[in-house]
């Protein structure tokens, strides 16, 4: 018979010798995973300013990691799909999300079985921008300001029409909403898979206006193709100083402004993820980095994961309240 000591010493020998096992396996997969390519996720089409953002932060990124880095999109429900992929991916640091406010702070509170929640699945990998939604009609509507369309509407739409928005139940809708009930308007939303596809059909007048961000709109606004109206946000944009703020003309409460960030899933390690922050955040302050996202309309505003966290946190009880004044119901 073995005496209790024994037993005792066997059982810490086999226990610390698991643990041992684990650790190592543990260290195999994450060196295994650390040669590997990492792929970005975009939830939106090719060619859209999310994608476009994603491209120009890959070489960067690539240098300062010293791996591959790949685009991925996976377009479809405003990034749903893109994020339930990143919540099944592997904690091993191969798989991230680029996104904006939509994907992160929106979607888990207008669709009523989302797939992923935010706080239990993603890791915060740090933010790097912030943006502003604006309104736009095409570049061949008889409206040069807001106010003249909201004349076109009441005269000759008769008081109803459509403004088309990138993604349904998204912020750009809600601020639909607002914008009828603030001008007592029926002003439909008319959703897209994505801004790209909503600003073809603006071009070509199919639809006479819609909501995006001002890194969707501001090359077209210069060449005439649409016409910014309004923007959200506190102040006047620099790349639209000639365009007024909802503020402005009379409705506040839409100062909040949405934010970029990187996510992967949860349990990724922590010293990949303070390492990609110092790579995320010395990427878009580089010079020539840095003015292209400018050009497109972002304010570079480099997160750490934490301030990420509690960025996301902020926006998200902000849209909470809009969201449930609205009276939208989870679909």
């Amino acid at each position: 018979m073995t005496h209790p000591s024994r037993r005792r010493f066997l059982a810490q020998t086999a226990s610390q010798a698991a643990v041992l096992a684990t650790a190592s396996v543990a260290g195999w997969r994450w060196s295994w995973a650390s040669e590997r390519p990492i792929r970005i996720l975009v939830g939106f089409p090719p060619g859209g300013g999310t994608d476009v953002i994603a491209r120009l932060l890959q070489e960067p990124l690539s240098q300062r990691l010293g791996r591959t880095v790949i685009i991925e999109n996976k377009p479809g429900a405003g990034g749903q799909i893109a994020a339930q992929l990143l919540k099944s991916s592997p904690a091993d640091g191969t798989t991230l999300f680029l996104t904006h406010d939509h994907s992160i702070s929106i979607l888990p509170q207008v669709v009523r079985h989302a797939g992923f929640d935010p706080e239990q699945d993603f890791t915060p990998m740090g933010g790097f921008a912030s943006f502003v939604n604006t309104f736009a009609v095409s570049g061949m509507h008889p409206a040069k300001t807001f106010e003249e369309y909201l004349q076109w509407v009441r005269k000759d739409a008769e008081g109803r029409s459509a403004v088309g928005i990138p993604a349904p139940a998204s912020t750009p809708e809600f601020l639909v909403k607002q914008l009828a009930q603030r001008y007592q308007l029926d002003l439909i939303s008319a959703p897209y898979k994505g801004s790209g596809p909503m600003i073809g059909d603006m071009l070509g007048r199919q639809i006479e206006a819609g909501i995006g961000s001002v890194q969707d709109f501001v090359n077209y606004h210069k060449e005439g193709k649409v016409r910014v109206l309004a923007v959200l946000g506190g102040k006047r944009q620099p790349l639209l100083p000639e365009v007024p703020t909802f503020a402005e003309l009379g409705m506040k409460g839409l100062e909040d402004m949405p934010y970029y960030g990187i996510y992967a899933p949860k349990g990724v390690p922590a010293a990949f993820q303070q390492r990609f922050a110092h790579a995320l955040a010395d990427s878009v302050q580089e010079p020539h980095i840095r003015e292209q996202l400018e050009a497109i309309g972002l304010v570079v505003d480099p997160m750490t994961p934490a301030q990420l966290h509690q960025r996301e946190r902020d926006y998200t009880a902000v849209w909470k309240r809009i969201i449930v004044e609205s009276g939208f119901q989870p679909q």
